[in-house]
């Protein structure tokens, strides 16, 4: 499978997701679509990031957009994360590694001086046609939902 790219359709897929769902990229023609990448529920980051894009929800609703976040961690891991932070939007299990080396966000990274491979937090903005339009790569998560409302907006 190839990677993503800005102005090209991304690839069909399919991964479970939380509320005993299974979603894939059809699901969500004609409606924009956030999908962003972090590596672990309920770490410092992942928590903050996952909040904004909470707080914001209905925003990025009006925006006709919708919200999807991705990580390698269970199905159930993911629903304590998503009921203990109130979530409005749900999260997908990636544990093949599908979606995430479809978008590239496996790289390696440093932890505690040792070197592990891992998710890097990325956002990607898809239109209404499931054509990339814009991507975030090694984001920080200050400021960070707020840029991606703006650009979900002016799409």
């Amino acid at each position: 499978m190839s990677k993503v790219s800005i102005d090209k359709k991304v690839p069909a897929f399919e991964l479970p997701a939380t509320g005993e769902q299974t979603l894939k990229l059809a699901d969500f023609k004609g409606k924009k679509l956030v999908i962003y990448f972090y590596p672990k529920d309920s770490t410092p980051g992942c928590t903050t990031e996952g909040q904004d894009f909470r707080d914001d929800y209905n925003k990025f609703k009006r925006a006709n957009t919708v919200v999807l976040g991705v990580s390698r961690d269970s199905i159930k891991s993911h629903e304590n994360f998503k009921a203990k932070q109130e979530f409005p939007f749900d999260l997908l299990s990636d544990k093949e590694e599908t979606l995430c080396t479809l978008f590239d966000v496996i790289k390696e990274k440093n932890m505690y001086g040792k070197k592990v491979m891992g998710i890097e937090r990325s956002t990607f903005l898809l239109d209404e046609k499931g054509v990339l339009r814009q991507e975030w790569r090694k984001v920080k998560v200050a400021g960070h939902v707020d840029e991606v409302l703006a650009a979900a907006k002016a799409l």
